[in-house]
């Protein structure tokens, strides 16, 4: 797909940027099926790799081998990602730890300029919104209007909260697409933030978020079914996806 924005500049349109989230390696999508994942994004030459988070589920002994497969992913400007619900869940910082030894840069509630020539654009991503803090001003706080800047979020409602205009392109995973829907039109189990976030107040998105291309003010955001599943090991009219996403304007 294509993502059109008047603030890209001219060296980076027609770079290909590759999202994907909610690997959830274990049994049902093992190290093995993360070996092919990375071997279908590195066919694809992407310039930029975007991870969402939610990388392990609920066994740690996944956590070495998963590595040991991801550390694998190639890209012309490195590896972008932020930590999941379920990493927090799991082992915050020994997940981290183990994508900061693949390589890649961590963004929760970090942030990068990526230079090619005189051109820039900038990616970072906030902490998880249920189990961390969202620092966005280390992201958006030396940003110009003019700017492109791309914001990783592991749970999209995080954009109810955004506000300004220093964020263009949102990505965000977390939803699985319902997972289990009626043909693609109705998630019956979504995940709820009002039950995590109390300090919010009653924050129900509902189906608001669960799958595709999104909008606020002058941000697009992108919510991917992402990759494995969770809970019930099962997907009906909510298929998996590897995001290509090539900038133009």
């Amino acid at each position: 797909m294509s993502f059109a924005d008047e603030d890209i500049p001219a060296s980076f349109i027609g770079k290909k940027v590759i999202f994907v989230s909610d690997i959830h390696c274990n049994r049902y999508f093992t190290p093995d099926d993360v070996a092919e994942l990375v071997e279908k994004i590195n066919e694809r030459k992407p310039d930029i790799i975007i991870l969402g988070g939610d990388y392990i589920l609920k066994d740690s002994t996944y956590t070495k081998p998963f590595f040991n497969e991801i550390k694998n992913l190639k890209s012309t400007y490195g590896v972008y990602s932020v930590l999941g619900n379920h990493d927090h869940w799991e082992d915050a910082r020994l997940i981290q730890k183990g994508l900061t030894d693949c390589g890649f840069n961590i963004c929760d509630n970090q942030s990068y300029w990526i230079k090619e020539g005189s051109d820039s654009i900038k990616i970072g991503g906030v902490g998880d919104f249920w189990e961390d803090k969202q620092l966005i001003e280390n992201t958006t706080g030396d940003v110009n209007p003019s700017d492109f800047c791309i914001l990783i979020s592991h749970n999209p409602d995080y954009l109810e909260l955004l506000e300004g205009n220093r964020v263009d392109l949102m990505l965000s995973g977390h939803t699985h697409g319902g997972q289990i829907t009626f043909f693609g039109l109705f998630a019956p189990a979504m995940p709820r933030t009002e039950f995590r976030r109390q300090d919010l107040g009653y924050l129900n998105t509902d189906q608001k978020y669960r799958y595709g291309w999104k909008s606020k003010d002058d941000m697009r955001l992108y919510v991917t079914s992402g990759i494995g599943v969770g809970g019930i090991p099962f997907r009906f009219f909510a298929a998996p996806e590897i995001v290509e996403i090539t900038l133009s304007n």
